[in-house]
């Protein structure tokens, strides 16, 4: 997913133009809440929390442009919770936004 992180500044450029103060706060609220709904799914212990959090992943992915992280979000909302595979590459895509590095333990 090496285009993620190019495809949110595009996204975020053509909606506030070339201001790199306003850009670099856009996508800072990217990933702090991305990070806090990949969060959400890691600490998720049933169905309803797993859904919900996916749900606002990928609603938040899809608003910012970032249709990786959307794609990632809807396996999660077809999988069961705590799925592994799909946490995984959840970190690994953001770890391209450098929200934390791409191995978590």
């Amino acid at each position: 997913m090496a285009y993620e992180s190019g495809a949110l500044n595009a996204a975020l450029a053509a909606a506030v133009g070339s201001d790199p103060v306003l850009v670099a706060e856009l996508r800072g609220a990217f990933v702090e809440s991305a990070t806090h709904h990949i969060d959400l799914l890691r600490r998720a212990r049933c169905d309803a929390n797993w859904h919900f959090a996916a749900l606002r992943l990928r609603s938040l992915a899809a608003s910012f442009g970032v249709q990786g992280i959307s794609d990632l979000a809807d396996r999660a909302l077809d999988g069961a919770p705590g799925d592994p595979v799909v946490l995984r590459e959840l970190d690994t895509a953001m770890g391209e936004f450098g929200a934390y590095p791409a191995q978590r333990q």
